[in-house]
């Protein structure tokens, strides 16, 4: 049964808007655990747009699942996790200038410094996971350098605007899965999923995590954070 992660990062965006102690994102990941989420996802981000080293002290102290800190692989971001030790990393590509991840790591171009990355994360006991497109070279060349899982990036799926072009990316999608599948990876998806498009990724099967973070929060906002973890949780279950 497939798995599903909350990112609970853009409930401290709001927070962040006004420059005060609420909403916490600390009480939103308890309302997501409550209702049947099976980790807590945070991105800590060099510039702290969101996310602030608190929150994440606090989230490793209190997160009942797992938590999975999302952050690029820096100096400082490989000393935080190994000071704080969550119970995976994913490793993900960051510009300051960017309003959310665009795109998967470069793992060929910049495969000495994941290498690197990986080795000191893994030697803490943390697993590591690589934010890949559905590349093959891509995900051949995260099993080289040590990852544990590639995270799919499903934005180009989520952003296509034809059935003719969605299909060529779920192909690609399916191509990634059975790739990862193939050379022993852990299999995780996330990146512009929502409740109207995640159904035809989880129809091909084979991923273990699903994280999801913006569409959650946005229905959160309407009709609360442990109801929209739910329905989330309903169309990602449907497989087989």
């Amino acid at each position: 049964m497939a798995k599903l992660g909350v990112n609970v990062d853009h409930v401290a965006t709001v927070r962040q808007a006004r420059g005060i102690n609420e909403p916490d994102p600390v009480t939103a990941a308890a309302f997501a655990e409550l209702a049947g989420a099976d980790s807590i996802t945070v991105h800590l981000r060099e510039d702290r747009r969101h996310i602030q080293d608190r929150d994440v002290e606090v989230l490793r102290k209190t997160v009942k699942t797992k938590l999975n800190l999302e952050m690029a692989a820096t100096d400082e971001m490989v000393g935080i996790a190994l000071k704080l030790l969550p119970d995976y990393v994913t490793l993900v590509p960051e510009k300051r200038e960017e309003l959310t991840t665009e795109g998967g790591l470069d793992v060929l171009r910049n495969r000495q410094a994941l290498k690197k990355a990986i080795e000191l994360l893994q030697q803490g006991g943390i697993v590591v996971s690589l934010f890949v497109d559905p590349d093959i070279a891509q995900i051949k060349e995260t099993h080289r350098v040590g990852a544990n899982t590639i995270e799919i990036h499903t934005g180009s799926y989520c952003e296509a605007c034809r059935a003719d072009e969605r299909k060529i990316e779920l192909a690609k999608i399916l191509n990634a899965i059975r790739a990862g599948r193939k050379l022993g990876l852990g299999v995780n998806a996330g990146h512009g999923l929502n409740y109207q498009n995640v159904q035809e990724v989880v129809a091909l099967g084979g991923i273990d995590e699903y994280n999801i973070g913006h569409s959650i929060v946005a229905r959160a906002v309407l009709v609360g954070f442990e109801r929209a973890v739910r329905e989330m949780l309903a169309l990602i279950r449907k497989e087989g």
